[in-house]
């Protein structure tokens, strides 16, 4: 314990001797009141000081809407008759047509692996140009790629269309997340990186109610229009994020230190100069100390030293949404089509499955004001586990109408959990527990790693339940169940608890190698050099008076 007080001490003399140096006499002292002072808030004097930064990351989290809506879209068109008649082919032994589980597999992860690559893209331009710059260069981009999509004529061209979108969508999945975490206070991460969530359910709810308003629709557009819709979103995304403030913390790790200030007035609501001037020695104080522990601002840091537990956590917390099964019962209007349901029904019931996950994410906001990540997230993956192996517990028992019934209720029930635990709180996770020197690179590493276990994911799932392949329906719930297995037996053993932790308090908890299970329970004081110096000038000033007697 003593080593490692000392290793805490070092770390943060270090970075105080460079806040002063760098701001002046007294910055030190600023940047221990702003840190006490987001300690002592309550989550209305946050909201209250803190409104504009909320409205911002608001209104940029929501691009995420559009990654939300195209993931429900394709995988629900395979249920779509106007759809599988364009790009399938007639099965005489189904007496239908069906997209073969190749070409599922294909337009599936067709996204997925253009996201892997924007992803990547992201993580270098946004370190370098800021995030604001490369959201618009990508909404632009998309605003193009749409028509591919909107217009293609086979499968293959559809394919194309899709890998082009992919890459502005994994910028906005990495974007929105890493701009939250950044432009507001402590107690108000977990809220606005879980509304990121929120967004992508909001699209996935509005992709559900087209597709059921349209399935009965005869001709091309009952899908084509669909993809039109995307249009809406572009244009109005590229003004908010041409007027929205950089973050500030993009700025401090640029040494931009007074656009870092004008930012920060920007995003205040009701701060005063000298709260704003504490915020800036607080940035500039993480961001040193981050510096004491590794140098660097590449990918290869990612996997070096402190940062690889930290790169670990975040892979890990993402890989885990698909591992709890959201590939199976996330989207579940094929899976409800192929177990008897008519289409219309199997429609309407995916409409009502988007609209749980929406109120299970808002209600996740509550549990979030009690819990901690780890633990909504831990116990999330448990239940989930459960839930998918009734499913096929269930499907193995019984083909009768009740099971199917029945299985069809546990996957709202599953989708009800995921939109409460895990699915929100990755988020949160992700954007709390990645440094901030590294915070864009490790999103991107993150959520790269969360879309090539995707493609994995979305070329096994087709096979699973196309009739034409293996046909396992319900069954597939065995599989999914002994990955979220696996997922909850990591979060219990290596997930910690970032909640009520400022970044420099995190950086000193990871440097100093506390184990995951007592993250929640470290003191930890990152400003440790200040109270040792009072500590001194007290007993300095007892012996002044001893002697005066």
């Amino acid at each position: 314990m003593a080593t490692t007080n000392q290793t805490e001490i070092a770390i943060e003399k270090s970075a105080a001797h460079h806040l002063e140096d760098t701001l002046g006499h007294g910055a030190i002292i600023e940047a221990k009141q702003a840190t006490d002072e987001e300690h002592a808030q309550t989550l209305w004097q946050a909201l209250r000081e803190n409104r504009k930064a909320v409205a911002w990351s608001m209104l940029i989290s929501m691009s995420i809407i559009m990654e939300g809506y195209d993931t429900i879209l394709m995988g629900n068109f395979y249920a779509y008759p106007s759809f599988t008649k364009k790009y399938g082919q007639w099965y005489e032994a189904e007496g239908e047509y069906q997209v073969s589980a190749p070409w599922q597999s294909g337009l599936s992860m067709a996204s997925t692996v253009g996201c892997i690559f924007g992803g990547i893209m992201n993580g270098y331009f946004a370190s370098k140009f800021g995030y604001r710059g490369v959201m618009i260069v990508a909404l632009a981009l998309l605003t193009c790629f749409i028509f591919i999509t909107v217009f293609a004529n086979s499968a293959a061209v559809l394919l194309v269309g899709q890998i082009f979108c992919g890459f502005s969508w994994g910028v906005f999945a990495t974007v929105g997340p890493a701009y939250a975490s950044e432009v507001c206070p402590t107690n108000l991460r977990g809220y606005l990186t879980t509304y990121v969530n929120l967004c992508w359910a909001i699209g996935q709810l509005i992709a559900s109610g087209v597709l059921d308003g349209l399935v009965n629709k005869p001709g091309q557009w009952s899908y084509r229009i669909p993809f039109c819709l995307q249009w809406i979103w572009p244009v109005p995304l590229i003004v908010i994020c041409w007027l929205a403030p950089e973050s500030p913390w993009y700025l401090v790790r640029k040494d931009r230190l007074e656009d870092a200030k004008h930012s920060l007035r920007r995003l205040a609501g009701a701060k005063t100069e000298d709260q704003i001037n504490g915020q800036l020695a607080m940035m500039v104080h993480t961001t040193k100390i981050e510096a004491e522990i590794e140098e660097g601002t590449t990918y290869v840091e990612c996997f070096k030293g402190v940062d690889l537990r930290r790169t670990e956590i975040c892979c890990c917390a993402f890989i885990g949404q698909i591992m709890a099964g959201s590939t199976f019962a996330y989207t579940p209007t094929y899976f409800f089509e192929q177990a008897g349901m008519s289409t219309s029904k199997a429609f309407q019931l995916g409409v009502g499955c988007t609209s749980v996950g929406f109120v299970g994410t808002l209600l996740s906001w509550f549990l979030i004001t009690h819990f901690g990540r780890r633990t909504l997230y831990v116990w999330g993956q448990g239940i989930l586990c459960t839930l998918l192996y009734l499913v096929g517990i269930i499907n193995a028992a019984s083909s009768a109408n009740g099971a199917m019934w029945a299985q069809a209720a546990l996957c709202m029930i599953w989708l009800f959990v995921y939109s409460l635990t895990v699915g929100p709180v990755a988020y949160a996770v992700v954007s709390e527990i990645s440094s901030v020197r590294l915070r864009t690179l490790t999103v991107c590493v993150a959520r790269t790693a969360y879309q090539v276990i995707n493609v994995v994911s979305q070329v096994l799932e087709p096979y699973f339940m196309n009739p034409t392949a293996w046909n396992a329906s319900g069954k597939t719930g065995f599989f999914w169940g002994t990955t979220a297995l696996m997922a909850f037996l990591w979060s219990y053993f290596r997930l910690p608890e970032p909640k009520d932790r400022t970044y420099a308090e995190l950086d000193i908890l990871f440097a100093t190698k506390v184990s995951a299970r007592k993250f929640s329970s470290t003191h930890v004081d990152a400003y440790a050099a200040v109270s040792a110096s009072s500590q001194e000038g007290l007993v300095h000033e007892e012996v002044k008076e001893e002697v005066k007697e």
